[in-house]
């Protein structure tokens, strides 16, 4: 049987999470990897047992030199277009790690390089795959709560500022917003089809890693760790995005879709964790308000609990799937560049103080 035969650009932690995962599936083999730090990608090869894999020191020498049907790109956030792109132009198919991009017309040409090349480009929301994720979907896809007018983003951490590229706008752009915040943001849209972003009121601040007292090395942390805004959505849609790495609360709230029909609430918070369902579906039946926990249908077992699902695993092999048949991305690149519009939107109107317009070049 033929393999799938795949590299790896930047070789640092969500590398590892993408090692694992191929290394699951029996028709996948990890050709080689790219790393711009000498001897990092070697070591990465070699930690897995891939002694005849290929390491390089650009992804441009591994794209030119080892036979690949695809990447994924596991590079800080500002190199993510690049190296896709080039991947692209080469013919590859690409898995982008999350966020898609820094700014939104690097967003706009990764995904100009997949239609020209033909090649799938799909960017890294493993959430998509969860169970009580996707019962949401259905539930708010299915008419269920009538016409969404309203959407809340929550969670957030207590404490969660993560170290390196991570804190460095140089190599990250943004901070909380690139790590958490798309997650958020893909949550809240793609449960409503992803309509069109048209305005951004936003807030950003840094008051926990700017201080010694939350974070070790204060005069280097450059980026965002809470982000506040009001995005208004096509269909008369309010959308309240708020995310944290840190924060004296245990969150910033629940994540809600308010319709005319019903609504669906996602409890966030330390009381919640560990809950068979944190979620509630809110609606009327035969005159009477109804509120019921929306509890798992399968994948659950009253005596062991809920299965556990390796919601990343579930990420990967949709890629290889996809390659494989020749099917649509799993999750394309036209979807969730209406994600990273609303992050530069965030970006852009914190750093400006003020309301701005979103507008999306047309592909």
């Amino acid at each position: 049987m033929a393999k799938l035969r795949i590299g790896i650009i930047g070789t640092g932690g969500i590398a590892h999470a993408h090692m694992r995962a191929y290394q699951q599936f029996e028709d996948v083999d990890i050709v080689g990897g790219a790393d711009i730090i000498p001897g990092k990608a070697r070591a990465f090869l070699d930690e897995f047992g891939l002694t005849k894999a290929e390491a390089f020191t650009s992804a441009a020498d591994l794209i030119k030199n080892v036979a690949m049907d695809g990447v994924s790109v596991c590079t800080y956030n500002k190199t993510h277009a690049a190296c896709a792109i080039q991947a692209l132009e080469a013919g590859l198919h690409v898995q982008c790690e999350k966020p898609m991009s820094f700014t939104l017309p690097e967003a706009v040409e990764m995904v100009r390089a997949s239609r020209k090349s033909g090649k799938i480009l799909t960017i890294g929301f493993q959430p998509r795959y969860s169970y009580m994720r996707q019962k949401v979907d259905e539930i708010i896809a299915s008419g269920a709560i009538g016409k969404v007018y309203y959407v809340q983003s929550g969670g957030g951490r207590r404490r969660g500022i993560p170290p390196g590229t991570f804190v460095d706008a140089d190599k990250a752009g943004f901070g909380c917003l690139g790590d958490l915040g798309c997650y958020s943001i893909d949550e809240c849209m793609h449960a409503i089809g992803y309509p069109k972003p048209l305005t951004v009121s936003a807030v950003a601040t840094d008051y926990f890693g700017k201080n010694p007292k939350y974070w070790p090395d204060p005069d280097n942390f450059n980026v965002d760790d809470f982000s506040v805004a009001l995005i208004r959505l096509e269909g008369d849609i309010t959308f309240i995005f708020k995310q944290s790495w840190a924060m004296h609360a245990d969150s910033l709230g629940d994540t809600l879709w308010l319709g005319t029909d019903g609504g669906i609430k996602v409890s966030n918070g330390f009381d919640y964790a560990n809950k068979p369902s944190r979620v509630m579906h809110f609606t009327d039946v035969n005159g009477l308000q109804t509120d019921s926990y929306v509890l798992p249908s399968n994948m659950y077992n009253a005596y062991a609990g809920p299965k556990e699902v390796d919601i990343f695993a579930a990420k990967v092999r949709a890629y290889c799937d996809a390659i494989l048949t020749g099917g649509p991305a799993p999750i394309p690149g036209e979807e969730i560049l209406y994600n990273q519009a609303i992050c530069d939107g965030i970006y852009r109107s914190s750093k400006l103080k003020r309301e701005i317009e979103i507008e999306i070049p047309a592909i």
